[in-house]
């Protein structure tokens, strides 16, 4: 592309032209789930807008590294003040079976959800109990910095240490003073220097399932650490970009530059991007908050408060429809309206296969195609970018009603960079052609199975005949023998 691209780096609170460390290379690194539940609309839109990113890049002509951790240790109930039980371990014991099956359990889940919203795989997906060794060393390393102390056979990162040299706070815009006046010393906190230090290492209790030996105590890592330790170990010291949602600027990112910088002595991150929240009647939706809706709730309308199912691409093109940095209330309303748009899109674009060219063209196709990117270079702007996919649905259906003429060879820029934008940047997809293209796929697999029941019939082959009619029925296909072959319907 020759314009640049531009993002909003929240370390900076400013936009800036993307210029990747080593050229036609990317570095990313993203905060993924903490694999104890199902999914829900809010973690959607991180991951959709991440995706973006991801296309967006790889269109320009990068090559991207895109890492996105499973957060399976470490992330306590209470995660700003480090107490309570691990999220993990609480589902497992409620659900009385192993914290590694909820993790497995959650992740399918997860994967599944992303699939459903054609959300890609990211590069490389590590898990944090997959990589404790790598968190023992970095904290050995920030230990012989002189910037964590050990207390009780647990390791924590001293703040006020490090902000003695270091800006602890740049990224969130907090001052060392405020957040020693906002932070509350709680019992069984007492062996910290500083209420506001964080856990780089926890010594298990005795009831704490998930553990691992270490020089210090036979415990498990803090969760701020496993970021750090993994862009590290896949990425390097110093890499392009690292995304996550505005609600892990503080503590979770603050404590991942301080952790990078107070082990190597700079920063790890040159672009930090955040995703902003959805909303449910003005408050955040969480888990924690009891105010969600699973994705699946979304894709079945089972939920209470839906009046509908929404499909997976339409709760995607709920989600584009809004610029990546501001809120998005949900409503009923608002899904059914993201609906009735992306039907009209869909329906554009299958329209372009029936437009008759002329021999000139009336409308401005490249104005369109360049405001289209002019959009998605100023910060990921889709919301902009979809408007003037619009502007393209009109002239689309100027173009069928006769009322403006195009030539073959603008048919095609349009027809190009229509799909371009629509399915592989934006990452939507047509549900209702792939439904019929699977039903096409579908129906052609059983006539080839019936067809080759015939001939075992007519090789006198019971057994086969019998078992391919059965196999199909335990399915919910009925057979039905005819003079002329056969016929069949589901059941």
């Amino acid at each position: 592309m020759e314009k640049k691209f531009v993002v909003y780096n929240t370390l900076t609170r400013k936009k800036e032209v993307f210029n990747p460390l080593v050229e036609g290379r990317v570095g990313l690194y993203v905060c993924g789930p903490t694999v104890y539940s199902n999914s829900h609309l809010g973690h959607a839109r991180p991951n959709i807008t991440f995706d973006l990113l991801f296309r967006y890049l790889t269109f320009m002509g990068y090559k991207v590294r895109y890492v996105r951790n499973i957060t399976d240790v470490g992330h306590l109930e209470n995660e700003a003040e480090e107490t309570g039980e691990d999220k993990i371990s609480k589902k497992a014991r409620l659900e009385q079976i192993e914290p590694m099956e909820i993790v497995q359990k959650y992740t399918n889940t997860f994967h599944r959800n992303m699939r459903e919203l054609n959300i890609l795989p990211p590069s490389i997906e590590p898990r944090a109990s997959g990589h404790i060794i790598e968190q023992q060393q970095l904290i050995r390393s920030i230990i012989n910095n002189g910037y964590a102390y050990v207390a009780k056979g647990s390791v924590y990162f001293d703040v006020e240490k490090y902000n003695q040299r270091y800006n602890y706070g740049k990224l969130s815009g907090r001052n060392i003073d405020d957040i020693k006046t906002n932070t509350r010393q709680l019992d069984g906190q007492s062996e910290k220097k500083n209420s506001f230090d964080f856990a780089l290492w926890k010594k298990a209790t005795p009831e704490h399932i998930m553990r691992w030996p270490s020089e210090w105590s036979d415990g498990f890592p803090g969760w701020h650490l496993e970021c750090s330790a993994m862009s590290n170990k896949y990425l390097g010291e110093v890499f392009d970009i690292h995304g996550g949602g505005m609600d892990l600027i503080f503590p979770h990112h603050e404590c991942e530059i301080a952790q990078s910088t107070a082990n190597q002595g700079k920063e790890a991150v040159r672009y930090w991007m955040h995703n902003n929240m959805i909303t449910i009647n003005g408050q955040k939706m969480a888990r924690s908050l009891g105010n969600f809706i699973t994705l699946d709730e979304l894709f079945t309308g089972t939920h209470k408060i839906l009046e509908q199912a929404y499909s997976p691409m339409v709760v995607r093109f709920f989600i584009l429809q809004a610029h990546y940095r501001s809120t998005i209330d949900f409503s009923n309303e608002a899904l059914k309206a993201a609906e009735k748009g992306l039907e009209r899109l869909m329906t554009a674009v299958n329209t372009l296969d029936e437009l008759s060219v002329s021999n000139e063209t009336t409308i401005d196709i490249l104005e369109l195609k360049e405001k289209c990117f002019t959009a998605l270079n100023d910060d990921l702007n889709s919301p902009i970018a979809i408007a003037h996919l619009f502007d393209g649905v009109k002239m689309i259906n100027l173009i069928k009603a006769g009322a403006e003429k195009i030539s073959a060879c603008d048919l095609e820029i349009l027809k190009s960079f229509f799909n371009t934008i629509i399915f592989d940047i934006l990452g939507l997809k047509d549900e209702k052609t792939e439904s019929s293209k699977n039903n096409k796929i579908l129906e052609g697999a059983i006539d080839l199975l019936l067809k080759l029941r015939i001939k075992a019939k007519a090789d006198k082959d019971w057994a086969t005949a019998d078992k391919i009619r059965d196999e199909l029925y335990a399915l919910g296909i009925e057979i039905k023998d005819t003079k002329t072959g056969f016929e069949w319907s589901l059941k």
